[in-house]
């Protein structure tokens, strides 16, 4: 074990989540859908089985050992994942990286440390230690919850940053930085995001035994994390593809995975940012309608294995930590925040915006490390012998 190792691990997987979202930036005239689920299939499916398959032992047979149980409850963690996933790609195309992943990852790092022992008052067989009013009843409980309360505090401050930033940049402005910013509908889906994003530290608590069967079969335990993330990430992309599916039902967008030129009813929709402006535009030209099929696979194939990497590393991560281990959710959510942020900033998200709303959003920031921190103290206590 060696916890400073964990430590750069999981900062590596925080920047690979804080950076996942930007080559979806240079994908042109694909609908959303279509560039998620090229992603995602990289992301959930490709890249889990692969790696998992080099790197540990005898995956498949480590797999069919498991009891229905620890598949079942695993599998489902990862579908509720998915709808977090989902609606966290959503989140950060209607308010950017910065605000975006500030206040769903806040949620996340806040309903990660709640939900569980939520859920263990009404389902005894959730696989957590302890429910809700038993961790009230300690210190380190108290402590954590104390975390939890200063979380919620930097979700508020950084929504009012995005709030006063909304009121004081023209539409030209938002358009210019973040090509289809929403305000409400952003916060609404960083909300709900947030929320089910956490089901992915229940699928690997739920997938413990996977683990330790992979390391039972002879693989080193800085990959026994690996085929957890076959099962998890399945989950995720069930839920992911059954919605990417009936978008393309819905908008009849399936054609672009193929197709070299776009539909002109997709025209304006599928435009790349800033192309068009919002008065009554008129259809481009059919030389703009030329869609750039490889780039546009290579930069959503570069997006969805930058997003799996954050798996990766943090399953390494959490394998040296040792008695450290209650902090890997907690470094996970500081770093990814940290980088998304830098990010929003390099790309020029609040170009603009006025001193008080960079004030808000700095500060917002900084109450959502904070209370990583305070979480993580609280867990250290947890964790310290008596």
């Amino acid at each position: 074990m060696n916890p400073l190792l964990g430590v750069f691990f999981h900062w590596l997987g925080g920047f690979a989540s804080g950076s996942f979202y930007v080559p979806y930036r240079r994908v042109r005239l694909w609908s959303w859908e279509t560039y998620w689920l090229v992603g995602g299939f990289f992301s959930w499916i490709l890249m889990p089985i692969l790696l998992a398959s080099l790197m540990t032992r005898d995956l498949l047979a480590v797999l069919q050992a498991q009891s229905f149980p620890t598949l079942f409850w695993t599998y489902l963690f990862g579908v509720l994942w998915g709808v977090g996933g989902l609606t966290f790609g959503l989140t950060m195309r209607y308010l950017g990286l910065s605000l975006g992943m500030g206040v769903a990852l806040g949620y996340c790092a806040a309903f990660g440390t709640l939900l569980p022992p939520i859920m263990k008052m009404f389902l005894p067989e959730v696989p957590v230690d302890e429910n809700i009013a038993q961790i009230a009843a300690t210190l380190s409980g108290q402590i954590t919850l104390g975390g939890v309360a200063v979380c919620l505090l930097g979700i508020a401050v950084a929504a009012l940053a995005g709030l006063v930033k909304e009121r004081e940049m023209s539409a030209a402005d938002k358009q210019k930085s973040i090509a289809e910013f929403n305000f409400p509908k952003g916060i609404a889906l960083a909300t709900f995001s947030g929320i089910m994003s956490a089901c992915f530290a229940f699928a690997l608590a739920a997938a413990r035994p996977v683990g330790e069967s992979s390391l039972a079969a002879g693989t080193a335990v800085l990959w026994t994390g690996l085929p957890k993330l076959v099962v998890v990430l399945l989950g995720g992309f069930t839920t992911n593809f059954l919605w990417c599916a009936y978008l393309h039902r819905k908008n009849r967008s399936a054609y672009q995975y193929f197709a070299t030129q776009l539909r002109p009813e997709h025209a304006l929709a599928g435009a790349p940012a800033g192309e068009h402006g919002s008065a009554a535009p008129a259809l481009p030209p059919p030389s703009s309608l030329q869609i750039p099929v490889a780039s546009n696979y290579l930069f959503s194939a570069l997006a969805g294995i930058t997003w799996y990497l954050q798996f990766f590393f943090y399953t390494m991560g959490e394998t040296q930590m040792g008695r450290y281990g209650f902090a890997s959710w907690t470094l996970h959510m500081a770093s990814i925040i940290i980088f998304s942020t830098m990010w929003g900033w390099i790309l020029q998200e609040w170009k603009g915006a006025s001193r008080q709303a960079h004030q808000l959003i700095g500060l917002g920031i900084f109450f959502l490390i904070l209370s990583t921190l305070i979480i993580g103290v609280g867990t250290w206590l947890k964790g310290s012998p008596a």
